[in-house]
């Protein structure tokens, strides 16, 4: 004997209505959803679902069980966030990365094999080394900024157990180790993107071939004419030597966590060559701010660009070379001391072009003192915009301005800096950079 029945919804108000009654030691169950408004698909799967959980209970798995099974979660869940974070990533830069493809595939059907590459790898090195600075920069403040202990004076016991447990915990999940990898791709490639677009700086981070301006591409290099100004008469290279401080920057082969950056150019005895001591410190202290003081650089360090002087260019021009490539470095614009004529100020450009292509463009804005006015540096951009350099990067909004300490500041000594000196890194970096000088002479 089946018996059926079932009772009003317009009491309870439950759309998910059970009945039971016992008939000869037998339970019988009317399951009466409200239907409509509940789709018949939901309902079925309702009432199966419950009669599955009361079969369960007649078989002595116990609700705890029950509870457990039915709220299980995928195992490789941290695979799937992450791969959901990295596929928004592309999403968010998307139009980005086309145009990119397009200007790489565009560049390389107009270029030799061998000026493609070259100047691929030019812009994959530098690319990939922002997104790799930043999460250093991260993990340096979280060391310095942990309590608790210091072991060696040094190390804050916290941070060593916090590192030891992340470690333990990678090795003992596969899934998470898996997770933590696709977030890292994710968030590289999310970074990148967002150079590519000009949301991560456009500084020192606009990684786009042949950028737009005011909604216009721009496409290429300009001539050496074009940018020129008047000041460049009479040009003198040799008044040009000597130590430059950088004020302002629109480069991604520069990056904006150092400060102090100077320029020290000498030519070659024969005149045919010169040599750009290029001398940073970093991290800055806005960039870091518990750890920039801890840093093996913090007092300073140097790298050597190396360039000629081709007897066929126009003076105010100078061959630069670096990393497989050569490309011109233009001297824009100088301003002069009225009494002694000495240059005081000076706007260069450096431009990449491949295949019609532009790869690269690097501003500077330097001045002979450390440090400049407002008003000084919005006459520099005046100049610059006259010049017509404001489509390639010359603007406010594009450049970076390069953190200073104050002049009177001493040279950052603590127990992290005593440390480097104790093994003797300060000596490697000179050792290095002589080596490098005396290789490019």
């Amino acid at each position: 004997l089946d018996l059926f029945y079932a009772t009003s919804h317009a009491r309870t108000g439950c759309l998910f209505q059970t009945s039971v009654i016992t008939i000869n030691n037998e339970l019988h169950l009317t399951f009466h959803p409200s239907s409509p408004p509940i789709d018949p698909e939901i309902n079925d799967k309702f009432a199966s679902t419950v009669v599955d959980l009361l079969e369960k209970q007649m078989n002595g798995v116990s609700v705890e069980e029950t509870e457990k099974q039915a709220l299980t979660i995928p195992s490789n869940w941290p695979s799937l966030v992450a791969a959901c974070y990295g596929v928004y990533g592309l999403l968010v830069h998307s139009s980005a990365w086309s145009d990119f493809f397009s200007q790489v595939a565009a560049m390389k059907a107009s270029a030799s094999p061998e000026a493609f590459q070259a100047a691929l790898n030019f812009w994959i090195f530098f690319a990939v080394g922002h997104p790799i600075l930043q999460p250093i920069l991260y993990l340096s403040d979280v060391l310095h900024s942990s309590p608790g202990f210091r072991v060696g004076g040094l190390v804050p016991i916290t941070f060593l157990l916090g590192n030891v447990a992340f470690i333990a915990l990678l090795s003992i999940s596969k899934e998470i180790r898996a997770g933590v990898n696709i977030f890292l791709l994710s968030s590289f490639l999310s970074y990148v993107g967002a150079g590519l677009d000009g949301t991560a700086g456009l500084g020192d981070y606009n990684l786009a071939l042949n950028d737009n301006y005011g909604q216009q591409v721009v496409r290429g290099c300009p001539a050496y004419d074009e940018v020129r100004q008047p000041s460049m008469n009479d040009f003198d290279l040799q008044k040009y030597q000597g130590k430059w401080y950088e004020q302002k920057f629109h480069d991604w082969t520069q990056f904006k966590e150092v400060y102090d950056t100077t320029l020290d150019i000498k030519l070659t005895q024969d005149g045919l060559g010169w040599i750009d001591d290029f001398a940073v410190k970093g991290p800055a202290p806005k960039a870091a701010v518990k750890s920039w003081d801890k840093s093996p650089v913090a007092n300073g360090a140097h790298y050597f660009l190396f360039g000629r002087v081709d007897p066929n260019d126009p003076p105010g021009v100078l061959r630069e070379s670096g990393f497989g490539v050569e490309f011109p470095n233009y001297i824009v614009d100088v301003k002069k001391d009225p009494a002694t004529g000495e240059y005081t100020e000076a706007i260069q450009f450096q431009c990449l072009e491949r295949g019609g292509t532009r790869v690269f463009e690097g501003i500077n804005f330097m001045s002979r003192k450390p440090q400049m006015t407002d008003e000084e540096l919005t006459a520099m951009h005046t100049r610059a915009e006259k010049a017509g350099m404001y489509p390639y990067g010359a603007g406010p909004e594009q450049m970076h301005s390069v953190e200073r300490r104050g002049l009177d500041e001493p040279e950052v000594d603590n127990e992290w800096q005593a440390m480097w000196r104790a093994i003797g890194l300060d000596r490697l970096l000179e050792l290095l950079a002589e080596s490098i000088e005396d290789g490019g002479r």
